[in-house]
């Protein structure tokens, strides 16, 4: 969950070493922060020195907390902690306390920070070694500059909401950030890519081979959905619609994209997933058995075939 911290007070109670490293995350949002300590560390007293934080010295109550939209317990000693949680639950915030997840309403998580872009890594407070472990491999992934990328594209949404139809806004989002546009700004071509991007919206979407409906086979001779390969999971995260036989193991639509639609095949629903993607669409089609005669139906069509690798143990 992200919470809006725009004009809002973020309350951080503690003014050492633990306060300071809650105020570091603090820092990369838009929130009022203030600080609550009888004293603080340099680095913190440089952060209000610089206006980026608000220092209050006044005794803790519950009053001083209640238009706080997080409180941070942060003092480094426990019994303090305990009492502090106690007075911000008393004025009905939502807590967080350093190292005490029994108290803790939410839990901070390792996070990818591609500002806007923000990947957020969690284990419950269970198992912190191996979410720092999970960042470290999500960090590989993803390019330092794509959080530019992320941006120009949200500066971008309201020509594609005027110039663009809505029925081709996805697919249009779709080439942004996989194809042409996001090849030239990770190599360093942001001004090719802006380009490209401006461009496109003038045309009212993006290249017409980037409008045209893919049809993914995915063939689960298995029911383990871990035993899909990336490149499949990808596919359902990627589709607009999924069509699934019967006899697949649902449980595979749990990796697919949460407002993809998602019908159940009959007999004769070849028919169906042809015309989904002679639409346009990007289609899946889950199978437990593979279907040569489909495939080549669909290649007659015009339809661009991806035959995935059969899933099996």
């Amino acid at each position: 969950m992200f919470f809006r911290t725009t004009e809002r007070r973020i309350a951080v109670i503690g003014g050492g070493e633990q306060a300071a490293q809650k105020t570091r995350l603090l820092l990369k949002t838009d929130g009022e922060i203030v600080l609550f300590a009888p004293e603080i560390d340099a680095e913190l007293k440089a952060v209000v020195d610089e206006g980026r934080a608000i220092w209050d010295q006044s005794p803790m109550r519950p009053d001083l907390l209640g238009d706080a939209v997080l409180v941070f317990v942060a003092t480094g000693c426990p019994g303090a902690d305990a009492s502090y949680h106690a007075l911000a639950k008393a004025a009905g915030c939502i807590v967080n306390v350093v190292d005490q997840p029994h108290l803790c309403d939410i839990i901070t998580p390792s996070i990818v920070d591609r500002d806007p872009l923000v990947v957020a890594i969690g284990s419950e407070g269970t198992a912190p070694v191996l979410a720092r472990q999970t960042k470290t491999r999500v960090e590989e992934l993803l390019d330092p500059s794509l959080g530019g990328l992320a941006a120009f594209a949200g500066r971008m949404r309201g020509a594609v909401a005027q110039r663009v139809p809505r029925e081709g806004r996805r697919a249009f989002w779709r080439w942004v950030f996989a194809d042409a546009p996001r090849r030239a700004w990770v190599r360093g071509r942001e001004r090719d890519a802006i380009a490209l991007v401006k461009g496109a919206i003038d045309a009212g979407g993006a290249p017409p081979s980037a409008g045209e409906g893919v049809l993914s086979f995915i063939t689960m001779a298995t029911p383990e959905r871990d035993l899909l390969t990336l490149r499949a999971v990808e596919r359902l995260q990627n589709a607009d619609v999924i069509f699934y036989d019967a006899t697949v193991n649902t449980d595979a639509l749990e990796l697919a994209r949460r407002d993809a639609e998602r019908v159940l095949l009959g007999t004769d629903g070849a028919a169906m997933v042809l015309a989904a993607a002679q639409e346009g669409q990007s289609v899946v089609w889950l199978q437990t058995v593979p279907t040569p005669a489909h495939e080549a139906e669909a290649r007659a069509a015009g339809i661009t075939v991806e035959v995935l690798p059969v899933v099996s143990e």
